[in-house]
């Protein structure tokens, strides 16, 4: 329907407007609502104003008999409004709220209304807006007032701390001036001290000069001294093969008693080498656990193990578990000692040497597998370590039969060493396993 012309509310009285039609929506019949109402009509009446509004602003303004009807509905369910229609307007209304029924309703005189709530719009903006002025001109004069206080504040500070620079400035007027005669004195002791460079440096270049001269003089005499050397490395050597010659007449000579002590002594050979008593006193034999911790030394060469081994009577010492928890701990105790035993009894058939291998044990252990052939396998006794039981075999073996001892334990090298034994490291052992 066309537009009447008439006076529009002011812009504060919309929403009131806009808020009582969404209400109306579903009180009027689907067909008497314009056509872009019609589908808010469906929504929640709490739901429906902020959708709506611009499509209701619209159809207000322009469509007088949707703005008739919304005005009979809202007359009949508001007194305020009732009375708006009727012409009478109570004293304490909002002048806002009355030009908004007004535009709604249309009573004599009704743009009267509108134009009374749009001034009194204006007029409330216009002391809100004058409030607001005088709120920040009171702001601007509090923080002027806060302002000035500060400065007062500042200007004392200023006033103290120039007084205090003053201060300082004398006293470092005073300074430099004291520092002015430390600086003249310092450039003369600097004037005495060129002097004395200049003479040091004479005194270093006669030095340098005698320097070169001894060095001249020690090296003649080096070259005299490596001629004499290599003189006396001569006669070494013709000394040397004497001596070996000397040595093997000698050697000859001792085996030759040896043998005939041998005989008249009628000694027969040993049923037990020394180790088997040693095992029966200080060990138990393959039938109790272990637990050990090393200290690790420096790793040797396995040619070495294999030239020791290849001695006449050489007997092998292996402390069990510092050979087996270096590289095999994550098996189970049972599965590192059935691999050594396995590996020195090879290493036994090569080198027809002697095998001993000692465990740390406290508790009887159950179903070892017996020891294998050339291999002896003994576990120290409950309070006794299997470091005490390899110093007791190598102490019980005669001198001059060679002994090598396996452990990478420091204690163990340096007791067994003093006692003529031959200290290698469990990595040794290991790496000769290895390559065999």
């Amino acid at each position: 329907m066309p537009h009447d012309g008439a006076d529009e509310p002011p812009e504060s009285a919309w929403p009131i407007l806009i808020d009582l039609a969404a209400a109306t929506l579903s009180a009027i019949r689907p067909d008497d609502l314009p056509g872009q109402l019609r589908r808010f009509a469906r929504f929640a009446p709490a739901k429906r104003a902020k959708p709506a509004g611009p499509a209701l602003r619209t159809e207000l303004s322009r469509d007088s008999a949707f703005r008739q009807r919304v005005a009979e509905l809202v007359t009949g369910s508001l007194p305020l409004a009732a009375s708006v229609a009727e012409g009478t307007v109570p004293e304490d209304a909002d002048p806002v709220e009355v030009a908004a029924l007004a535009f709604l309703t249309r009573p004599d005189g009704w743009t009267r209304l509108v134009r009374a709530g749009a001034r009194h719009q204006r007029e409330q903006e216009a002391a809100s807006e004058v409030a607001d002025r005088i709120a920040r001109a009171e702001q601007h004069a509090a923080a002027a007032e806060h302002d000035r206080a500060t400065a007062e504040r500042e200007a004392e500070k200023l006033r103290v701390e120039l007084t205090e620079l003053r201060g300082e400035v004398e006293e470092l007027r005073h300074r430099q001036r004291a520092d002015a005669r430390e600086l003249r004195e310092l450039r003369r002791r600097e004037r005495k001290a060129v002097d004395a460079l200049s003479a040091e440096r004479g005194r270093l270049r006669q030095a340098e000069d005698n320097h070169t001269a001894e060095v001249r003089r020690l090296t003649a005499e080096l070259d005299e001294t490596l001629q004499s050397l290599e003189r006396a490395r001569r006669g070494a050597r013709d000394t040397r093969s004497l001596n070996d010659a000397r040595l093997w007449l000698l050697l000859e000579t001792i085996g030759g008693a040896a043998q005939g002590l041998r005989r008249e002594l009628a000694l027969e050979p040993a049923e037990r080498p020394p180790a088997e008593f040693v095992a029966d006193v200080e060990g138990l034999r393959a039938d109790r656990p272990a637990s050990a911790s090393a200290r690790g030394l420096e790793a040797d060469d396995p040619i070495r193990l294999d030239e020791l081994l290849a001695l006449p009577r050489a007997h092998l010492i292996v402390d069990g578990y510092n050979v087996t928890k270096g590289r095999w701990g994550d098996l189970t105790l049972e599965q590192q000692r059935a691999r050594l035993t396995r590996g020195l009894s090879g290493l036994a058939a090569q080198t027809g040497a002697e095998m001993t291998v000692v465990y740390d044990g406290a508790e009887r252990m159950v179903g070892l597998p017996p020891a294998p052939r050339g291999v002896r396998v003994l576990f120290s006794r409950k309070g006794q370590t299997a470091d005490e039981v390899i110093r007791a075999l190598v102490r019980a073996e005669p001198n001059g039969r060679p002994v090598v001892v396996i452990s990478s334990d420091r204690e163990v090298a340096d007791g067994t060493r003093r006692n003529g034994a031959y200290p290698l490291s469990s990595d040794t052992l290991r790496r000769r396993l290895e390559r065999a």
